[in-house]
């Protein structure tokens, strides 16, 4: 099978183009808020202990706790394996957060596999993990593997910016969300990217999605 990803600006630029040709309402969003950052980053184990990590925490709290647990080299699953529950709570992270990270290193992903592996395949095999829920395995697949179409109905600012994009008088909800946007396929990362952008002029801020 043969896996779509955008590696760089000018490839963002081509699905943008794309999906404005298949839903011209995106093409003043894109004249507004310009190409928006791809924000991609390694991924693997350290990506999605850090994503664990910060869940419902606000941005300063989780990099707090991060730093910590950096800074005493407990990032790795060999050095989660070997931490005792104290040691992992003494650099905050909680009872919770301990067992979804003791999840992760049981689960034992084989990441490189992950890149070859359809969208739905990749995402099962994420939220097989304890902790990890669908909007973070779509994370996952948008900013780590790059894949070109991931549209996170779940995500709040999605949801407010569809709404806008759409003309419609209420919030849709996922599953509305997803049936008005099939559509867009196979250029739904695009999507998501312009929609964060627009969520983030239209609260005069920017969304951070991950």
């Amino acid at each position: 099978m043969n896996i779509q990803t955008i590696e760089n600006i000018n490839e963002l630029e081509q699905q943008i183009a794309a999906l404005i040709a298949i839903e011209p309402r995106f093409a003043p969003v894109h004249k507004q808020v310009g190409t928006p950052n791809l924000r991609h980053n390694a991924g693997g184990f350290e990506q999605l202990m850090r994503a664990m990590v910060g869940q419902q925490l606000s941005v300063a709290a989780a990099a707090s706790i991060w730093k910590r647990l950096v800074d005493a080299e407990l990032i790795t699953p060999q050095a989660i394996r070997e931490a005792t529950d104290d040691t992992l709570k003494t650099q905050g992270l909680s009872k919770q957060k301990t067992r979804y990270v003791r999840s992760l290193v049981d689960h034992d992903i084989d990441f490189a596999a992950l890149e070859t592996l359809p969208n739905e395949e990749a995402i099962t095999t994420l939220t097989a993990v304890t902790g990890i829920g669908r909007w973070t395995a779509e994370m996952y697949l948008l900013f780590s593997l790059k894949r070109t179409d991931i549209l996170a109905v779940d995500d709040l600012a999605i949801k407010v910016a569809a709404m806008e994009l759409l003309g419609l008088a209420e919030r849709p909800t996922p599953k509305q969300l997803k049936d008005l946007t099939q559509h867009w396929s196979p250029h739904r990362s695009a999507a998501s990217l312009l929609l964060w952008s627009y969520y983030g002029s239209l609260r005069n801020k920017t969304a951070v999605p991950l």
